[in-house]
């Protein structure tokens, strides 16, 4: 198991909450198991909206025949892929999925969850107890996912999160031009891709819950046969899916999805559709580390938008440290991110540096995802352990909508302006393992290895609390 070296800001207690954070987690996992209701673990909320109905969960063992706690401790310890792989989880997607051996073919299933839930995910960061928020997060994705309600209805219920439904309004389906979301694919083909999409949107939107449990979601479907080219959705589908959510109320948007920047994305409508003062837009890096000094991806790229790298969340007090895989990169498209300080951007010669800020992204500390819609496979996951950025970026919107302090917000600049005691900073760990910073000798080594205040793979660090957003 890797052990780092950790610079700590806040308080000194923090590795006690780590520490009560895997406990807490244990505990619900046994309770999952055992087909009980959630445990005490579970986020103090404001229940005056409507309640949760009872979702009975299968118990048994996972795919591989290991039990669920076991896995659930190999998640904590950080060690779930010294025996199980990752692979993709769809096209242009920053989601990776764990699977049952290294060659990463066979999804790694169980009957309860054994990744990381909403609970110690809100131990990690510091966050408060209770969350009463009621503002709007919306999560743009490909596709379409029509178990998509059922299956968050089981997320929620199984971590003790309040309902979220259509009918009582907190949950809002939308197609991408405003109207309603087509019916999916039959196809082949079609019913692949919306397949492999629909474990992206079910992690984007149990992401979203477990960061703020009280907000509305607005999921924003862009569907596939809208494609322009060899059945792929561009970058001007997701310019206009940003619009529509920001005009149907969304306080925080998410793309979990990630472009080559070009000459068409990174000027006019393209880019001008992901800059709305007073909405926080994030967007994953990406899963393949340090990307060279030239272009970071599309849309984490733009000035206007909160580029979320990814961290390895910490063994019992340990602290985290930069993932191997969080994208980071230069956009030499760009001066530099809107508020972004010359701290970050001198990393890339004034030009603008990706990450801003960080969230759990490694598969091997990876968050807990419920997804049944297999109309491909009639094969349903049920409960897997992913990762990637697409994990990080729709958390961390979820955190500026909880917060509401949206006024504030244009681009990064106000997590730019917040007091280093709102972070816990990442002094260790690299994501060299694609590029070489050493190799672009324009640039600095901040880029690829995190190191004492901003760096590349991690920004200005997790949060810690809620001050920042």
């Amino acid at each position: 198991m890797r052990r780092h070296t950790w610079i700590r800001t806040g308080t000194a207690s923090r590795g006690r909450r780590w520490a009560a954070a895997a406990a807490a987690v244990t505990a619900l996992v046994c309770s999952a198991v055992a087909n009980t209701a959630p445990s005490s673990a579970a986020p103090v909320l404001d229940d005056s909206g409507p309640s949760q109905p009872p979702v009975t969960q299968p118990t048994g063992k996972a795919s591989s025949g290991e039990s669920v706690a076991r896995l659930h401790q190999e998640v904590i310890a950080g060690t779930l892929l010294d025996h199980h792989g990752t692979r993709d989880v769809c096209p242009r997607c920053q989601a990776k999925v764990v699977t049952e051996d290294a060659d990463g073919k066979t999804l790694l299933r169980s009957t309860a969850p054994a990744g990381y839930g909403p609970a110690d995910l809100q131990a990690a960061y510091g966050l408060p107890a209770v969350s009463r928020s009621t503002r709007t997060i919306a999560i743009i994705d490909a596709g379409v996912y029509p178990t998509l309600e059922q299956d968050l209805a089981v997320y929620r219920s199984t971590f003790g999160l309040p309902a979220c439904t259509t009918a009582s309004g907190c949950l809002t389906l939308m197609n991408y031009d405003g109207g309603k979301q087509p019916a999916p694919q039959t196809g082949a083909q079609g019913s692949y891709l919306e397949e492999q999409v629909a474990l992206e949107t079910a992690l984007d939107l149990d992401m979203a819950s477990a960061a703020c449990p009280s907000c509305r979601l607005l999921e924003v479907s862009i569907p596939w046969q809208d494609a322009q080219d060899d059945n792929d959705v561009s970058t001007a589908d997701f310019a206009r899916a940003v619009n529509t959510a920001v005009d149907a109320g969304a306080s925080a948007v998410s793309l979990s999805y990630g472009y080559s920047a070009d000459v068409q994305n990174t000027h006019g409508f393209r880019r001008s559709a992901l800059d709305h003062k007073g909405v926080a837009i994030t967007a994953s890096t990406g899963d393949a580390g340090f990307n060279s000094g030239v272009h970071q991806l599309w849309p984490s790229a733009l000035p206007s938008v909160i580029s979320v790298g990814g961290v390895t969340l910490p063994a019992d007090t340990e602290q985290p440290s930069a993932w191997w895989a969080a994208g980071s990169g230069c956009e030499q498209a760009f001066p530099a991110a809107v508020g972004q300080p010359s701290a970050a951007t001198s990393a890339c010669g004034g030009r603008r540096a990706a990450s801003d800020i960080a969230a759990d992204a490694d598969p091997a500390t990876g968050v807990a995802v419920y997804d049944t819609y297999a109309p491909s496979s009639d094969d349903p996951y049920n409960w897997v352990v992913a990762g990637g950025t697409s994990a990080s970026a729709p958390y961390v919107a979820g955190l500026f909508a909880r917060a509401g302090h949206l006024s504030a917000v244009d681009g990064p600049r106000s997590l730019y302006r917040a007091p280093k005691s709102d972070f816990t900073d990442i002094t260790s760990g690299n994501n060299e393992v694609y590029h070489q910073c050493a190799s672009y000798p324009d640039i600095s080594s901040a880029l690829c290895t995190a190191g004492p205040g901003w760096d590349g793979p991690t920004g200005l660090g997790v949060p810690h609390g809620l001050g920042a957003f």
